[in-house]
């Protein structure tokens, strides 16, 4: 279930088993990301490109657009 989350709570999150989701296209990703962070880009983000995700682990998606 979506939720919103403060960055004391991602910091409280990183470095465990969450798989941490950046939803930028692939050449803005290339470009910059988190430490650790997959690339789903948002046009691609469905069932199947999220299937590989473990499901008793946290999923932080995250998208930073400094347009």
């Amino acid at each position: 279930m979506p939720k919103d989350i403060t960055r004391g709570e991602l910091q409280g999150l990183l470095g465990r088993e969450e798989h941490l989701v950046d939803v930028l296209p692939a050449e803005e990703y290339a470009e910059s990301h988190l430490p650790g962070a997959i690339s789903i880009p948002l046009k691609l983000l469905d069932a199947s490109t999220t299937a590989g995700l473990r499901k008793d682990a946290p999923v932080v998606v995250y998208c930073h657009d400094l347009q």
